[in-house]
């Protein structure tokens, strides 16, 4: 789908959390909504109880320009998925190294 440019988009990034009936997830999605927020970087946060699948096609719809996803594997790794709407590239890394590289 289409993806907004930064400086005209709604928010820039959507904040995905997988698995919202795990306590686990929503904890380190909030902890990271509030800083992200903190940081005056605009963000959507979906915490439905929909199918991964259909958070995916919701975000893609809305078009942000950047996606942090979390789930349960990478809250026990100690790390989210930043994805890059505009090239495709994903990447796993810390929590703070994502919002870093958004505030950057």
């Amino acid at each position: 789908g289409s993806v907004w440019p930064e400086a005209g988009a709604p928010f820039r990034v959507g904040l995905i959390n997988l698995r919202a009936s795990d306590e686990a997830c929503v904890v380190a999605c909030e902890a990271l909504y509030g800083r992200l927020n903190g940081a005056g970087i605009e963000c959507l946060y979906d915490d439905s109880d929909d199918s991964a699948g259909a958070k995916f096609a919701r975000m893609d719809l809305i078009g942000l320009p950047w996606q942090i996803v979390i789930g349960p594997r990478g809250v026990k790794a100690g790390t989210v998925e930043l994805k890059d709407r505009k090239s495709g590239a994903r990447e796993e890394l810390s929590a703070e190294s994502a919002l870093a590289r958004l505030a950057g």
